[in-house]
């Protein structure tokens, strides 16, 4: 699953996590999905960005802490129009 919480830091980036390892919250609206996984964002970033085209891109670098992408060398970001 990916989940954006909006936060400064590691939570301004989209993190990935195995499915049932991070607990949604009430605060966490349901986005979408990226290849099958469930996306959620924070609700407050949800509210600024609900009439966004929302791009998940995958690039060269350090990813979030908790991400599973870390070991890979990449790190996920939001493209928007």
């Amino acid at each position: 699953m990916f989940h954006q919480s909006g936060g400064c830091c590691d939570g301004s980036s989209p993190m990935c996590y195995p499915l049932g390892e991070f607990k949604v919250g009430g605060q966490d609206v349901l986005v979408g999905e990226i290849a099958g996984c469930p996306f959620y964002m924070g609700k407050a970033q949800h509210k600024l960005w609900q009439n966004t085209d929302l791009t998940i891109d995958v690039v060269d670098g350090r990813g979030a802490s908790f991400s599973l992408e870390i070991p890979e060398g990449k790190r996920f970001i939001v493209r928007s129009k």
